[in-house]
């Protein structure tokens, strides 16, 4: 027996491969299947089935274009309503795999299809479970993205996650290993860890939810306390997991598109395309097509565009490092966004040599903008509200980058507002987003909130 994680860090997200005598099953796929297909060929074994542990609404799952090239079932909880062919397993219904058995225990609360699957060897011992967003490495998932109106809310789906947890999860064994769908940096919980695998039994010890003595009330109102808004293209992403979505190959042949600099520009006007740029934010700095958007690959890229852009609809035109066309369609695609249009080719200096127009991004170092300080100007945190509380400058007014077209209006006009994050990143997001709204007097304050501290500049 093989049991593999294959962790995507960008989405906090984990697949799974099993494998015994030459039969292979592969859990919660994400949109791109080659990584599935080339280790079953590693073992020279047939992918029999897909499990799905629920219809997820942060990624684009990849069990339908699986199924097809392979032939494998997919199997969903009971509850599920699939657009497709799929097998909706009854609780408790046990599929083989080569020597070993994979059961599926219906554990509802996350949303009502959802379903672990618990791995048993060879030998009939119970040995790991595969969670979903049921349990989550220190959380469990949030139950507000199932609830619909008038029928069922978050309390009733925490009420039912509750009853899961304790009728279903709990009773195995502690050397049971969990292996969850998400670790920390998702939106689908709160207080996940970093580890990505535990023991049930360390679980039982320290996680909040799993404590023997909580009450029913206890456990309604702690996981539904402090729960953010979920992101808009949520949804959306649900609605594809269950109907169906665009082969991914189609996907990559549109996206990665070459567009010399008049294409380009002849279509970012002619269609309501938003140009993404997903270099450095250094080089965005320098110099970027204007009213152009900054998401960078090598930040939390994916989510990001979802949390942003929102509507999966959206067409999209690529301003991209080259030689990473491909994984920026393929990052996009992940959550949805499956209207790339094409890339810049030969990037922003092809843009240059063309004689368009270029924009640039004021940005200061943290000793300047201490020197500013003094002047009492404008200045705004876009970290999240955790981030916010734990420690900022004492001027700073709160616009967390989620959800800052919310708080357009408290920019004043004329003079220069002056935005941080961590590290710098997420603030030439907001500036990048505030710029296309038409604020112009927007300043980044270079390295953030940490390089403020090493500046000596007080923080609360």
């Amino acid at each position: 027996m093989k049991v593999e994680q294959i962790y995507t860090g960008c989405l906090s997200q984990g697949a799974y491969y099993i494998e015994s005598k030459g039969e292979a099953a592969i859990i919660d796929p994400l949109r791109e299947t080659r990584p599935y297909l080339e280790r079953a060929q590693r073992d020279n074994a047939k992918i029999k089935y897909i499990f799905e542990t629920h219809f997820h609404a942060d990624f684009v799952s990849g069990h339908i274009t699986l199924a097809q090239q392979t032939g494998a079932s997919i199997v969903y909880g009971p509850h599920a309503n699939p657009s497709f062919d799929a097998i909706l397993a009854k609780d408790e219904e046990v599929y083989k795999l080569g020597d070993v058995t994979i059961t599926a225990i219906h554990t509802p609360g996350h949303t009502m299809e959802s379903t672990t699957y618990l791995l048993k060897d060879e030998n009939g011992k119970d040995y790991a479970i595969f969670t979903g967003d049921t349990l989550f490495l220190g959380d469990v998932g949030r139950p507000d993205l199932a609830q619909k109106a008038n029928e069922i809310t978050q309390e009733d789906l925490a009420g039912i996650l509750f009853d899961s947890l304790r009728t279903k999860i709990m009773p195995l064994a502690d050397d049971v290993i969990v292996y969850p769908a998400h670790g920390a940096g998702s939106a689908c919980g709160k207080n996940m860890m970093k580890e990505t695998v535990d023991t049930l039994g360390n679980q039982k010890k320290m996680n909040y939810a799993l404590r023997a003595d909580m009450t029913r009330e206890e456990f309604i109102k702690e996981v539904t306390d402090g729960l953010a808004p979920p992101p808009l293209y949520f949804p959306m992403n649900v609605k594809m997991n269950r109907e169906g979505y665009t082969s991914f190959d189609a996907v990559i042949a549109q996206g990665t598109t070459p567009l010399d600099p008049e294409t380009f520009e002849r279509m970012a006007n002619e269609t309501d395309a938003v140009v993404l740029d997903v270099r450095n934010q250094i080089d965005f700095i320098d110099g970027h097509i204007p009213r152009s958007i900054f998401i960078g690959l090598d930040g939390g890229f994916a989510p990001w565009v979802g949390a942003l852009l929102a509507d999966v609809e959206q067409k999209i035109l690529l301003v991209v490092p080259p030689g990473r066309e491909e994984e920026a369609v393929t990052r996009l695609s992940r959550v949805g966004f499956d209207r790339t249009l094409g890339y810049l080719q030969g990037g922003i200096d092809a843009w240059k040599e063309a004689g368009k127009e270029i924009d640039t991004l004021e940005s200061v170092d943290a000793e300047t903008f201490k020197e500013k300080l003094e002047n009492k100007i404008p200045v705004f945190d876009v970290r999240n509200d955790g981030e916010y509380a734990n420690g900022r400058i004492s001027c700073a007014a709160h616009a967390p980058l989620g959800f800052l077209n919310q708080y357009v209006n408290a920019f004043p006009d004329g003079d220069k507002c002056y935005l941080y994050c961590a590290g710098g990143y997420r603030s030439v997001i907001a500036a990048s987003i505030l710029k296309k709204r038409g604020i112009h007097n927007v300043v980044n304050v270079a390295g953030g909130f940490a390089a403020i501290k090493n500046a000596g500049i007080p923080v609360l």
